[in-house]
């Protein structure tokens, strides 16, 4: 009790502050460029993020798989703008993309989700950005493409893009998303989908069909990334606070 009530009233708001987060944020972003320099990378399809590089796209990338993708996007210089949430996690991200050249839209799918839509509708149509937004984020449900990217390109005619990647030699850290950290002097694959367009008149049924195939394209590539290197298959429809009850129900059952 004493441990969650420090976290809860001291830790989280420190580590919430600004001057704190930029304290953090500078070195983490000077790894992932060490991380990504010694690796030995191939991108598949390539082209799709030459000819996308000023054009509206909506690139959708895992919430797990988000550490290579920052700093593909930056060495092939796309104008992007990240959906983040506001909350300190996000705020934290937000910093990170700034490093590796990207701006920020905050909001998520329960906070500010119209605003979100209004700002990405209104970049997407202006032009010379895209959108990066992790279907799945801030907190779940895992692998599952939530409304915001169909809206997106519903709305604009700009086409999805769905972004993953593997590695031979992974941290993967014990979170909802099995939050995929790629360790130096790694093999890693990083593959770019074709573009997927939503028609603008699509209605509610097929609405949901489109969503549903989508979302199977984006998991089928990252399983058959994640094949290619052998590793454990990540859960899908794993929550935030499902995966802390699991943790404090697993803690409780050691006693």
């Amino acid at each position: 009790m004493a441990r969650s009530k420090l976290r809860k009233y001291i830790l989280d708001p420190f580590l919430g502050l600004d001057i704190v987060q930029w304290i953090f944020v500078i070195p983490v972003s000077l790894i992932m460029w060490l991380v990504f320099a010694t690796c030995c990378t191939h991108v598949r399809n390539k082209d799709v993020l030459k000819e996308y590089r000023k054009k509206p796209a909506v690139f959708v990338i895992w919430h797990g798989r988000s550490m290579i993708p920052s700093a593909i996007m930056a060495w092939y210089r796309i104008r992007s703008y990240v959906v983040t949430s506001s909350h300190k996690d996000g705020r934290f991200m937000a910093k990170i993309q700034h490093m590796f050249g990207g701006r920020a839209i905050f909001g998520s799918s329960s906070h500010g989700a119209i605003s979100v839509l209004r700002e990405g509708v209104r970049i997407l149509r202006k032009g010379g950005h895209c959108l990066v937004i992790s279907p799945d984020g801030p907190s779940g449900p895992s692998l599952r493409l939530q409304d915001g990217a169909m809206f997106f390109a519903k709305m604009t005619g700009a086409p999805i893009i769905p972004v993953c990647f593997s590695a031979s030699r992974p941290w993967i850290q014990n979170r909802w998303d099995r939050y995929f950290v790629v360790m130096p002097f790694s093999k890693v694959v990083i593959d770019v989908g074709d573009p997927i367009y939503v028609k603008s008149e699509i209605k509610t049924p097929e609405f949901e069909k489109e969503r549903q195939e989508i979302e199977n394209i984006c998991v089928k590539q990252l399983r058959d990334l994640d094949k290619m290197f052998n590793l454990m298959q990540v859960e899908q429809d794993m929550t935030a606070s499902e995966f802390k009850k699991k943790m404090r129900e697993a803690k409780k059952g050691k006693k």
